[in-house]
């Protein structure tokens, strides 16, 4: 590095005294042509005798003061990069040689030794330009880059300090891992992929899976044991009391299947109806003892069949819009039914006959009857629970805002107690509500029993 330093010392100088021999010439030339009485010569490319104030100074070539070197040092080998301009040419009178552009006013500089005649700048490596007193210049790096020819040129700054002992680590970029798949979804477990989850954590068939929760142990497992097919669509779908019969409904029937074997039992058709359209079955209900199937259908009616003879045993009208539930009294005397008309109707199977009707403000979508027979409830479209006694027909709860649902209840259920009840709404949500111990006489109103419980977890509505 200090024969380089030397040797760019040395060259600034040979080129400060080739300028001072060229400034020499020119005056003697002037002198020469004044004495003869001759026209000013013209300017060749040197500076005249007021070139302080004629003449502007040349660009600044390189970094640092006086520093004539500073393009070469950091041309890399002398391609790509800028360099010294070449002195211009005289057609008529060459220049002497080795012509350069004016540099800045020189600095002192101590006394050098003669020096060889200049024969051109020889390249030099790649190290910084100035002189032996300074500290080396550096540069803030872009990277690293090839040693030979330069590609495009870049925004970066070129590397100019020395080279480095060892070549610089490539700029290779870090792989992402893959992300964790997560498995905290909270009760939302349809937000499960299960084709990312452990053995241990799914179940699954030809057509069908089921996730289980990796947040608590798993006590439950799920099998497919039947697939019973319909000719149409099945609007409900029943259990009898003792679990060994499931019913549905579908159009124009309601379809009765045996729990072990999956076999089809009986199927109930009312063959008076009109064959012209369709007629689906909307709600179905089991009596306790398993004789008779209640049905109701789009046309408004209940029907109530014996199972074993196939026959309807009573046909209950009155409703003005289809009947969305059903559900039998445990003593199997009584039906509750809801309809779109804004009612919930008490029915006395032994009777025949209607014996309650409660009227609210929005369709009735599910019913429900307590297991003492006492209480009647019904989920609406207005968002709201209601709980009737059935013995005379006055409210004793409503279940509704600021704990109530956000949307329609679709279902309602007593707990077997008779204390508690569930209802599911499109809110996605299941909320138990604690019912009131006290439910007082006719006119105090209705209590407003105590949501204990919110379940969560459905991804679209229930």
């Amino acid at each position: 590095m200090e024969m380089v330093r030397q040797k760019v010392y040395q060259l600034e100088q040979t080129q400060l005294a080739i300028k001072q021999k060229y400034d020499d010439e020119i005056a003697r030339l002037h002198r020469e042509l004044d004495a003869r009485g001759g026209a000013a010569l013209p300017q060749v490319g040197g500076p005249p005798h007021n070139a302080a104030t004629s003449q502007p100074q040349p660009p600044s070539i390189g970094h640092g003061p006086s520093n004539l070197f500073g393009g070469i040092m950091t041309n890399h080998g002398g391609q790509g990069g800028p360099g010294l301009v070449p002195p211009p040419q005289d057609q008529q009178q060459p220049p002497p040689p080795h012509h350069m552009p004016q540099p800045p006013p020189p600095v002192q500089q101590p006394p050098q030794t003669q020096q060889p005649p200049f024969s051109g700048y020889q390249q030099a490596p790649s190290a910084n330009g100035g002189y032996a007193n300074q500290p080396p210049h550096t540069t803030a790096s872009p990277g690293p880059k090839s040693r030979g020819a330069r590609g495009p040129p870049g925004p970066a700054t070129p590397q100019q300090g020395p080279p480095s002992q060892y070549p610089p680590s490539p700029q290779v970029p870090r792989p992402t891992p893959p992300p964790q798949y997560q498995t905290n979804v909270g009760n939302v477990l349809a937000d499960l992929d299960p084709e990312r989850l452990p053995a241990h954590q799914k179940k699954e068939g030809s057509d069908w899976f089921a996730v289980f929760n990796p947040r608590v142990p798993r006590v439950l497992d799920v099998d497919l044991v039947h697939t019973l097919v319909h000719d149409s669509v099945v609007c409900c779908v029943r259990f009898s009391h003792d679990g060994k019969y499931v019913a549905t409904g579908c159009n124009r029937a309601a379809q009765i299947f045996e729990v072990v074997t999956g076999n089809k039992v009986s199927s109930l058709e009312d063959t008076s109806v009109d064959k012209e359209g369709d007629l689906y079955i909307r709600s179905v209900c089991f009596s306790p003892d398993g004789r008779y199937l209640a049905t109701g259908a789009e046309d408004k009616l209940i029907r109530v069949w014996d199972i074993q003879s196939r026959s309807i045993k009573h046909t209950f009208a009155g409703h003005e819009q289809d009947i969305y539930s059903l559900d039998f009294a445990r003593t199997g005397r009584h039906i509750a039914s809801g309809s779109g008309d804004k009612t919930v109707r008490l029915w006395d199977v032994e009777a025949g006959q209607m014996v309650l009707s409660l009227t609210i403000e929005d369709g009735v979508t599910t019913v429900a009857i307590s297991p003492d027979g006492r209480y009647v409830a019904a989920g609406s479209l207005d968002k709201s629970v209601r709980v009737w006694d059935t013995s005379g027909g006055y409210l004793v709860e409503r279940l509704e805002h600021p704990e109530g649902h956000k949307d329609s209840v679709y279902s309602v259920a007593f707990a077997p107690n008779g204390k508690d009840l569930v209802s599911g709404s499109l809110d996605k949500t299941i909320k138990m509500w604690e019912l009131s111990s006290s439910r007082g006489p006719p006119g105090t109103g209705p209590k407003g029993g105590k949501c204990v419980r919110t379940f969560e977890g459905h991804k679209v509505k229930p």
